[in-house]
């Protein structure tokens, strides 16, 4: 199998998620044209101040937004499979990788868990006053798809990457939204709150 050529960013994507990305620094001009001119597949890695890590995402390029007269791209990109590092190479400008398909155990979720994070899912946009699509409730990868509507620290997207179990990782998402709802409904009332100085608005009495 030819070696993957890695994306490095500060950026975790979870296998269905769609998202855009600017693409200017030539190496990975390089990476990316190569892979729309071949149909083919690169790797993010989440990097940051503890190095770049093992797990990671191949994504495809399913939309090319804008092409620049510099080079310059602005792309949408799909997660697909999740992969592990076995070796960095070398040999083009970008830096490339033996990798190996990260496969989740035989360990199902069940309706009621299910249930559960879509319902905190939904419990969260309300807190936090935003309208959300609720994924299909019969995704085999249900918790991928939910941490994909949400923002979350990079640190737990990274362990929802790394989890091979859907069972754990619905545990783990339901612990994050229920924490993000509670923070979202405080930041929506100290806001409320300070628009009236701290004091709750005045209601008038009924004759």
């Amino acid at each position: 199998m030819p070696d993957l050529g890695l994306f490095p960013l500060r950026l975790v994507v979870f296998p269905g998620e769609r998202l855009p990305l600017h693409i200017f620094e030539p190496r990975y001009r390089e990476l990316v044209g190569a892979c729309i001119d071949e149909d083919d597949e690169f790797g993010i890695l989440l990097a940051d101040e503890d190095g770049l890590r093992r797990i990671g995402t191949r994504v495809a390029v399913v939309e090319v937004i804008d092409r620049f007269e510099d080079g310059r791209l602005n792309i949408v990109l799909e997660g697909r499979s999740r992969f592990s590092l076995v070796a960095l190479t070398s040999g083009r400008a970008f830096q490339t990788a033996e990798v190996d398909p990260v496969e989740d155990e035989p360990d199902a979720a069940d309706a009621t868990l299910r249930e559960r994070a879509l319902h905190l899912l939904s419990a969260l946009a309300e807190a936090a006053g935003v309208a959300v699509e609720l994924p299909d409730p019969d995704s085999p990868q249900l918790s991928f798809a939910i941490a994909a509507r949400v923002e979350l620290e990079l640190e737990d997207e990274q362990a929802l990457l790394e989890l091979q179990s859907e069972r754990e990782r619905l545990h783990r998402l339901a612990e994050l939204l229920a924490e993000a709802a509670v923070q979202a409904r405080v930041v929506r009332e100290t806001a409320t709150k300070a628009k009236t100085n701290g004091h709750l608005p005045h209601t008038p009495e009924l004759p």
